[in-house]
């Protein structure tokens, strides 16, 4: 099948089937007239990427998972453990980054309670 018609099958863009293939998660064949041309396991191929995508893996993680990505169910044990794997490595990135967050987030409020409660603060001339 030509790219379009992976595209439809799937339900994604021809330019993320594009980005794929640069990334290095899908393979096309070449026809004599330069267009792509995938076989059907290509849309299992491409729906997996989507969800692990989804999930909130990189593509550069999904790579890793070559060896998965044309399995019905990706997240299905023992099919795929590295996938298990990521999903926890990236989950604790995810958490790492909401404390950094809730930490900001914090410090924010304290200032604007700061702001609220001395709102007209007395200014210090520097040049005095």
């Amino acid at each position: 099948m030509r790219i379009g018609e992976l595209a439809d099958a799937s339900g994604v863009s021809t330019r993320a089937l594009r980005y794929y293939e640069q990334r290095g998660l899908l393979q096309a064949d070449r026809q004599e007239n330069g267009y792509r041309a995938y076989d059907e396991s290509a849309v299992t191929r491409v729906r997996n990427i989507r969800a692990l995508l989804d999930a909130g893996l990189k593509a550069d993680h999904i790579r890793r998972l070559t060896a998965c990505l044309d399995e019905e169910n990706i997240d299905h044990i023992p099919t795929c453990m590295e996938a298990y794997a990521l999903y926890e490595r990236r989950l604790q990135v995810v958490r790492a980054q909401l404390a950094a967050l809730t930490e900001v987030e914090s410090r924010l409020e304290q200032k604007l309670a700061d702001l609220r409660n001395n709102p007209h603060p007395t200014r210090t001339d520097p040049t005095t």
